[in-house]
């Protein structure tokens, strides 16, 4: 059975260090939380899970950020630059399920 082209091998999944992982559970935190930065946020991490679904990322929303969170998308932007590894495949599957819920479910 062929795995659809995007899907990686198990022993080919990449490992977030400290800080990646850091700053990416502070971004999904944000996205979570409802306020102005969030949509942009989320934006940003939705168009990683599923861009076609979900849209692209306007690079312009990174005015609506504030310097910290500047940051942690940036190095997220690095390591998904870098890998070729989806949100699903590093275990945070649920957080953008919930993510996309709040931001994109027209329930």
């Amino acid at each position: 059975m062929n795995q659809p082209s995007n899907a990686t091998q198990q022993d080919d999944i990449p490992t977030l260090d400290p800080n990646e992982r850091a700053a990416l559970e502070r971004l999904i935190a944000v996205a979570l939380n409802g306020t102005g930065q969030s949509y942009h946020v989320a934006n940003l991490l939705l168009a990683w899970w599923d861009a076609n679904e979900n849209g692209g990322f306007d690079p312009m929303s990174f005015r609506h950020l504030d310097s910290a969170l500047i940051e942690d998308s940036l190095r997220l932007l690095v390591f998904i630059a870098l890998n070729n590894c989806y949100p699903d495949a590093l275990g945070y599957g649920d957080e953008f399920r919930a993510i996309w819920k709040m931001w994109r479910s027209k329930e």
